[in-house]
């Protein structure tokens, strides 16, 4: 066994449109998951299979970039070694800086084809354990009386934390929050995320004044290129803060922590290119005892396998905001998978990360074979 190859063949990738309810957040409004899917193939006789979520306001990559990059990896990959996973990355990472998104997706493709190697189920094979894992539910940015009647229509389904988007306007801001809380009472959890919507001035009034409506933590309050003045700013806030732009991988962790810029850090596969660097992201702040969130932008059931089996090797992980396929898709195009029930996340115990795409959905997809 020390010596055992699997090759890589070919790698099938798909443009992987999911049609969605229109969602707005500070920086724009998407009416499809622009998406990409990819398989693995190898000599084995099975395959890996990765999916990404472009979304080129926060990240900068789009559906299209990530198909042409895919096809640069894609031919990289070629007759390598799938197993040796750090020199498949490493491989990827010399080839390009950047375009995280797209290679979250082959990062995922190898880890599906080690744990299906070893005949495990992911979770197992990176070492960890299934506990419970409960999502927050996203709502969007609108008028202030709109979202509060989403906050209690999401109450009314059996959510108990409301992750709400704000960052478009700060004294609105603070009103749409007094009208959620008034609207929800005490009882939900809310945490917000005004992905960098805010000025540093706009970022201490909206703290301190929705404070007293009992906020789990604001994620990213101001834009990156301020990130020398959130440790001032968490001086004066009342509010928790949680990185999430400021973090892409483990050297932005260790500065983001070491100058006290944050209390908690969202870990994205799309930001962290994947498992690989996402666990080295967890253990930098873990052994800073910096608690961890499990982020994303609009994959499908197919990425939230591989997220929940990655949450299940991660104690370090105590927050979840795992909502994506609850945020309008239109489709479902995965067959096994991660499942909801109510905002609990459960996978079964399938070798790998146990979700693959529906062959009816990718029969309409564009799809490329390098």
């Amino acid at each position: 066994m020390e010596n055992q190859q699997i090759t890589i063949t070919h790698t099938e990738i798909y443009r992987f449109s999911i049609p969605m309810e229109p969602f707005t957040i500070a920086t724009g409004t998407l009416s499809h998951a622009q998406n990409v899917f990819i398989r693995v193939h190898t000599d084995a006789g099975f395959y890996g299979v990765g999916e990404c979520s472009a979304f080129p306001m926060i990240v900068g990559e789009t559906q299209d970039t990530c198909l042409i990059m895919a096809r640069e990896f894609a031919r990289l990959w070629k007759g390598k070694d799938a197993l040796d996973i750090e020199a498949r990355l490493g491989e990827l990472h010399s080839f390009t800086a950047g375009n995280t998104t797209i290679k979250s997706a082959f990062d995922n493709a190898l880890f599906d084809i080690a744990a299906k190697n070893a005949g495990l189920p992911l979770y197992q094979f990176l070492g960890g354990e299934k506990r419970i894992v409960e999502s927050d539910i996203t709502i969007g940015i609108a008028g202030h009386h709109t979202m509060a009647l989403k906050a209690l229509d999401f109450k009314a389904s059996g959510a108990n934390i409301l992750k709400v988007k704000l960052g478009k306007n700060a004294v609105e801001d603070v009103e749409r929050i007094k009208q959620i809380r008034e609207a929800v009472g005490p009882g939900m959890k809310i945490r917000i995320d005004a992905n960098q919507g805010w000025t540093f001035n706009e970022a201490v009034f909206a703290l301190q004044s929705i404070a007293q409506y009992d906020i789990e933590f604001c994620e990213q309050p101001i834009r990156t290129w301020y990130d020398d003045r959130v440790p001032e700013l968490m001086q004066l806030s009342p509010v928790k803060i949680m990185a999430d732009e400021s973090v892409y991988n483990h050297h932005d962790a260790r500065k983001q922590i070491n100058a006290g810029a944050c209390h908690y850090i969202n870990i994205k596969m799309a930001k962290s290119g994947g498992i690989y660097e996402a666990k080295r992201i967890h253990d930098v702040a873990a052994s800073y005892g910096i608690p961890c969130m499990m982020g994303g932008m609009l994959e499908s059931r197919i990425a939230l396998s591989a997220k929940l089996h990655f949450v299940y090797a991660s104690p370090n992980i105590r927050f979840y905001d795992m909502d994506t396929c609850k945020l309008g898709h239109l489709v479902d195009p995965c067959v096994g998978g991660a499942i909801y029930d109510g905002y609990h996340l459960t996978i079964d115990d399938a070798p790998g990360i146990g979700a693959d795409a529906d062959e009816a959905f990718l029969a309409d997809c564009e799809r490329f074979t390098i």
